[in-house]
């Protein structure tokens, strides 16, 4: 796995050097010391990982990685002083398309190793294998359901979607995005200020509720009980990325006996691919995004080549889609 480090302090930069000398499989592709110096380096020289820094002259991290995930795309980690102090900073740099973010570390460090180690796994994610199907039964008590999962470059495309949605709408949402549990609180803040819908955190226990969204907020699997409640599971350990979109989708799969869209949108990897599948085998309407919306054509690919997706959709025609099928659903205006 080639890696390259953009930070404008050289004692940071020969830390993570020597943390990266560690492993065997990680090479340094190259360095840079400030936002604008990565951009053209990553130009010429795509690597696997960029770990970026925040706060750089010239050009900080967060216009950095707009700027490479729309002309060389690559998977980017934001390193810090202070995640929390720059959360806000952090939380639209993967607007963009950063996939985490993580304190600058001291030498030896456990934790960068884990989160990189979290996304070699999702870079050369394979197919998870398929669970057993149970019939679909529907009921016309329960509310129409849409999951949606997202990774790289999801918060922004969410936005899209969701800021389509009016207040009252009669489905209930529920999102699981790729992200780090300390950031889900501020996320949520962040979107709940841009959309009509009301958007809250799951808990353990919250049921799907019309015109209302729950977002995955830990760094355990959300997923749906045979009572149509939600919890969080530790299990399965395997998995790329915690909260799993698969794990999501493969037990709202077997649970959920109403009406349902399962919707896939940009990421790296193949997370959700194999739920969208079963979803859709249960008979619901699913959707990936497009190849030329994406950020990056990752999950929605796979879902596409397992032929998961009823349709495959640039993202500002998905929430029209959506609405159309409830209004035939639920016969009424929406």
């Amino acid at each position: 796995m080639r890696i390259a480090i953009v930070n404008d302090m050289g004692m940071v930069v020969e830390a993570l050097r020597r943390i990266l000398a560690t492993i065997p499989d990680y090479d340094l592709a190259w360095v840079a010391y400030d936002g604008e110096e990565a951009v053209s380096k990553c130009a010429v020289d795509t690597p696997d990982l960029i770990l970026m820094d925040v706060l750089m002259p010239c050009m900080d991290g967060v216009e950095a990685t707009r700027q490479i995930m729309s002309q060389s795309p690559c998977a980017i980690m934001m390193v810090t002083a202070s995640v929390n102090r720059y959360a806000g900073n952090i939380l639209e740099a993967m607007t963009y398309g950063a996939l985490d973010a993580i304190n600058t570390p001291a030498e030896g460090s456990v934790d960068l190793l884990k989160k990189i180690g979290t996304i070699a796994k999702l870079i050369n994610a394979s197919s998870q294998g398929r669970t057993v199907k149970k019939p679909r039964i529907y009921q016309k008590t329960l509310p129409p359901l849409i999951v949606i999962g997202a990774s790289t470059g999801g918060p922004q495309t969410l936005v899209k979607i969701l800021s389509q949605f009016p207040q009252d709408f009669p489905a209930a949402v529920v999102i699981v995005q790729h992200l780090d549990a300390q950031f889900a609180p501020g996320f949520a803040v962040w979107l709940n200020e841009q959309i009509p819908m009301s958007l809250e955190i799951a808990n353990t226990g919250s049921t799907p509720q019309p015109g209302k969204i729950l977002l995955a907020g830990t760094n355990h699997h959300l997923v749906m009980g045979s009572n149509l409640s939600f919890d969080y599971d530790e299990q399965p350990s395997n998995c790329a990325y915690r909260p799993s979109i698969d794990v999501l989708f493969k037990t709202v799969a077997n649970h959920w006996t109403g009406k349902g869209i399962g919707v896939l949108l940009t990421g790296m990897g193949r997370d959700g691919a194999q739920g969208l599948k079963l979803l859709r085998e249960a008979g619901w309407h699913t959707i990936a995004q497009n190849r030329e919306t994406c950020a990056v054509y990752g999950m929605p690919k796979a879902a596409v080549e397992l032929k998961a997706a009823v349709e495959v959709l640039p993202v500002d025609a998905i929430a029209p889609v959506c609405t159309k099928i409830l209004r035939m659903s639920v016969n009424r205006p929406i």
